[in-house]
């Protein structure tokens, strides 16, 4: 069985549910029929998600495991800009402070996600398992350098995502797990570094990106898409 031929009755889970993305997702989940039930967590949840604590988010996964089997979980938690400092773009910016909360909110946080949310997951039906990453997470395709701390705690949780896949293959053999680049979407996180002019709808993102998981297979390990559906080298 294939994601496309998804029954009826299906739950799904979207974290970081208050940002452009996740709100986007939380919309056209409940907009398909298909779907009973779509948990919408973030800061502002009850309960609430908080990236820094695991504490919140084992909650969270408690509350979202009542209702029964998870058959989608959207992660799109993550930020660009952390406690008023954005992308470093030279190697003197650094510090250590400033990269051990990227890796806190980018990567830590997600892969605690991966740990509480994955266990969740309806294990004989398709499932999937979708975390926000970014073009510039490649580092076979960073030609540009800059952004330290945000480059390298996406490549950090696609490989948390990768290992995750691997490991729960054994006892999830239908389910697709996706590392998203979402393109360049209007949102707050994008707002200081490109015109909205020059960057998607989140509507327009999330609808392609939603028709791109659908047409994934199953294949033992994680795979790094864009929202047009073409792989990107980790």
């Amino acid at each position: 069985m294939t994601l496309a031929q998804h029954g009826q009755g299906l739950r799904a889970v979207v974290l970081g549910a208050s940002g452009a993305i996740g709100s986007a997702f939380v919309r056209l989940l409940r907009a398909d029929a298909r779907f009973v039930e779509v948990v919408a967590l973030s800061r502002s949840s009850d309960p609430a998600l908080t990236l820094e604590s695991e504490d919140t988010i084992a909650s969270c996964a408690q509350h979202a495991g009542q209702g029964g089997a998870i058959h989608w979980v959207i992660d799109a938690t993550g930020a660009l800009e952390i406690d008023g400092h954005g992308p470093e773009k030279r190697l003197g910016a650094l510090s250590a402070t400033t990269l051990l909360r990227a890796f806190e909110v980018n990567a830590v946080g997600p892969a605690l996600i991966m740990k509480h949310f994955i266990p969740l997951l309806a294990t004989d039906e398709p499932t999937v398992f979708a975390t926000l990453s970014a073009r510039v997470g490649s580092i076979e395709d960073n030609h540009k350098g800059g952004w330290y701390g945000y480059r390298a705690a996406k490549a950090a949780r696609n490989m948390l995502l990768q290992s995750a896949a691997i490991e729960a293959y054994r006892r999830l053999p239908q389910a697709v797990f996706a590392a998203l680049q979402p393109g360049t979407v209007r949102s707050s996180l994008s707002r200081a570094f490109v015109a909205p002019d020059d960057a998607l709808a989140p509507e327009d993102s999330v609808a392609q990106l939603y028709a791109v998981l659908h047409a994934l297979r199953p294949t033992g390990r994680a795979q790094f898409v864009d929202y047009r559906g073409a792989n990107i080298p980790w």
